[in-house]
């Protein structure tokens, strides 16, 4: 009784202290609630309609994207530009179909599998074009899919008696047909989509009709012009309220779909220096000898850093850089060098071993031979070997291996480029690239055997085997230091944007100003490597008048500094920041005013006494866009007014974009041999609306808020 007596004493305290507690635990899981809210809004990379996609998921788009364009091309490298439009083409991609499947989804359109499957059955969508499996008349066979997906599946369920290199390659190939699929499927829907929106479009045959006549009709015309620029400018008083009335009208133009930012910026490019290329000269030198003389040459352009690998693979002329392709032509067997290439400010030193007429594609079958011992594997290898010379069939031997011999082609640029390429695969290569056609061959590696049959050849060409050493001439460490630290004790000098600008020219370094860059651009200017210069421009914490830090950019050659001046958010400008463009609109209609109230034009023959400017134009037509010599522009309002016109006929002011317009119709023209064909002339009606109406794909980006957060990942 004591105990529950002195709590109750304390009733007030202890009511207190467990508040205080219950709030702190409270008030913790409030903190990480918002930690990972906060954290997750960080790793948004865009969000359309709503729905956002994270950096990880767009990425792994990206990296899918880029796979199949390595398997299509053969090339396992990509620039940071080729990555930069890889990157615009998924986000692009993936915007257009969210805008689409959530139409659809509202209609209820889909893609079932049946559909899908009636796709491939008929074989004529042009992606399918782009897959392996296609027959002799280069169409898509979708047996040849089956068959493939079946041995896929097998492959899968026993890895252990399958070579590692086959695994690999039937991986990448299912990889690919399921990138191919995924993105059949997307195009089928909005296809459907697209169809369903140009049949609610009609047209009648009054419309046609009066379209037909149009197009078949024109006029000759003699048109009098005073031009804009004849107008005394003291003549012109353009008020304020005039200004946002024009504004408003126009407003739509001034729209801003992204968000952009006017900056400016001093880039500094390192050169090499004299004591910088003297030094190369002499390790060229050194190279030069070595190459000529080794008889490990593999190991000699390892050793000089060269930018192009050499292994001893039979090469064609377009696997090399532009430079060396020219050269290729007119080099004989031997040494070539050291010279300069002034393409790409390299030294160069070549090695032509010889050459060869080998198929640019090659259609092979094979048969991966392995064994407990490797005395075994050439056991079985060799006696493959003899009983398809006696005439045994290639794909019942295969069978018997457990193995799938398909009928495969592979064209140089498949493998020519590859990087790494191991001593192998350029026995392999080499191998193919001397059979001929239904030659079979024993090839022997460190750890089996492969049969290859050669089913047939294409496109003779000249392969080369060739070293070539290829260095840049750059900058020393001691150079780039020297040109760091000038550049630091500039910036260290020019905490605002007057003093960078002041001391850009003292320091003999370029200032450049009012370059607008855009929230989805990857570069600054075009200059490689500038993904932390954007991230800090576009950061929310960077204000008008902010100068970044210093940044090491370009191809590691550059020093960049970015100044931010002026902030243009997503939607539309502000009259102020357009004013300028607000006020030649107003200017022109006040001209056009002024114009047509002083002169007063009745006839052509009032025109010329009153001095304006006399061209006769023929053919011009209701559709077209009239070009008119004596104001240098172009004046579609002249061809929207010849509507039922008829010869004498006299039609003025018209009000254009470089002056003001009167004309008299002198001939009217009929094109004989146009026929009026009713269905046909509809079609080309509902054509012409169909594109009207094309728009609708901005309207759907409009209203999807789309925000595109990309520059702070990519």
């Amino acid at each position: 009784m004591a105990a529950l007596q002195t709590i109750r004493s304390k009733g007030a305290l202890l009511l207190i202290i467990i508040g205080v507690a219950l709030f702190a635990f409270i008030a913790e899981e409030f903190v990480r609630s918002i930690q990972t809210t906060t954290n997750e809004r960080r790793q948004v990379a865009g969000e359309v309609c709503g729905k956002k996609i994270t950096s990880m998921e767009f990425q792994r788009m990206v990296e899918d994207y880029k796979d199949a364009l390595k398997f299509m091309r053969g090339n396992s490298t990509f620039s940071e530009q080729e990555s930069a439009q890889a990157e615009d083409f998924v986000w692009q991609s993936y915007v257009n179909y969210q805008l689409i499947s959530k139409e659809c989804e509202k209609l209820g359109l889909t893609v079932t599998d049946q559909e899908l499957q009636d796709e491939l059955n008929k074989g004529n969508n042009p992606m399918l074009a782009q897959t392996p499996f296609i027959n002799q008349e280069k169409r898509f066979d979708v047996n040849a899919l089956r068959n493939f997906l079946t041995e896929y599946q097998k492959i899968q369920s026993n890895t252990s008696d399958v070579p590692e290199q086959y695994i690999e390659q039937y991986t990448t190939i299912y990889k690919y047909w399921k990138f191919v699929e995924k993105t059949l499927r997307e195009s089928m829907l909005e296809q459907k989509y697209q169809a369903l929106l140009a049949n609610t479009i009609l047209s009648n045959p009054i419309e046609a009709k009066q379209i037909f006549e149009e197009s078949a009709q024109s006029s000759d015309i003699i048109v009098a012009s005073l031009n804009y620029r004849s107008v005394p400018q003291d003549k012109i008083k353009i008020e304020e309220s005039e200004l946002k009335s024009k504004y408003n009208q126009l407003k739509e133009r001034f729209r801003q779909y992204i968000e952009s930012r006017d900056i400016r910026f001093v880039q500094f490019t390192v050169e090499a220096s004299d004591k910088d290329k003297k030094e190369l000269d002499e390790e060229m030198a050194k190279f030069s000898e070595k190459l000529a003389t080794s008889d490990d040459p593999v190991s000699v352009v390892r050793m000089s850093n060269s930018q192009i690998p050499y292994s001893g693979l039979w090469t064609s002329k377009q696997a090399f850089p532009a430079d060396i392709q020219n050269k290729l032509d007119s080099v004989s067997v031997g040494m070539t060098g050291p010279y300069y290439e002034i393409a790409d400010n390299s030294e160069n030193i070549i090695k032509l071993f010889g050459t060869i007429q080998a198929p640019d594609s090659i259609q092979y079958k094979m048969i991966q031979v392995g064994g407990a011992t490797i005395e075994n594997t050439r056991k079985s290898a060799d006696s493959i070997y003899t009983a398809l010379k006696n005439g045994a069939i290639f794909d019942s031997i295969a069978h018997k291996y457990n193995q799938q011999s398909p009928e495969q082609w592979i064209a140089s640029n498949q493998y020519e480029t590859m990087p790494n390429m191991d001593e192998n695969n350029v026995k392999l290569f080499n191998t193919l690239n001397t059979m001929g056609a239904n030659e079979i061959r024993n090839i022997e590696f460190e750890n089996g055997n492969i049969i290859v049959l050669v089913t047939d050849r294409k496109e003779m060409t000249t392969k080369y085997n060739v070293a070539i050493i290829k260095r840049p001439i750059t900058f020393s460490k001691e150079t780039y230091s020297k040109a760091f630290n000038n550049f630091s004790h500039y910036l260290a000098s020019s905490p605002t944007m007057e003093e960078l600008e002041k001391n850009a020219v003292k320091n003999g370094y370029q200032y450049q100003m009012n370059v607008e860059t855009y929230s989805n651009a990857h570069f600054i200017n075009n200059i490689p490597n500038t993904k932390e210069a954007l991230r800090w421009l576009f950061n929310e914490d960077t204000k008008e008048g902010d100068i970044s830090p210093l940044y090491e950019c370009g191809d590691n050659n550059t020093l960049l500094v970015v100044a931010l001046n002026k902030i243009h958010k997503k939607g539309f400008l502000p009259l102020e920041e357009i004013k300028s463009n607000v006020e030649k609109e107003v200017e022109k209609d006040k001209k056009a005013e002024y114009l047509i109230k002083e002169t007063k034009i009745q006839s052509i023959a009032d025109a010329k006494a009153k001095g304006l400017a006399i061209d006769t134009l023929k053919g011009v037509t209701f559709s077209g866009n009239t070009f008119v010599p004596a104001t240098g522009a172009l004046e579609e309002n002249i061809n929207g007014s010849l509507a039922n016109r008829k010869v004498n006929d006299f039609v003025g002011p018209i009000k254009g974009n470089s002056g003001i317009y009167y004309y008299q119709v002198i001939a009217s023209n009929k094109d004989k041999e146009a026929k009026y064909k009713e269905e046909e002339q509809m079609n080309i009606a509902r054509s012409q609306h169909i594109r009207n109406v094309q728009s609708f794909g901005s309207d759907l980006f409009l209203k999807a808020d789309i925000k595109d957060k990309r520059y702070l990942f990519f």
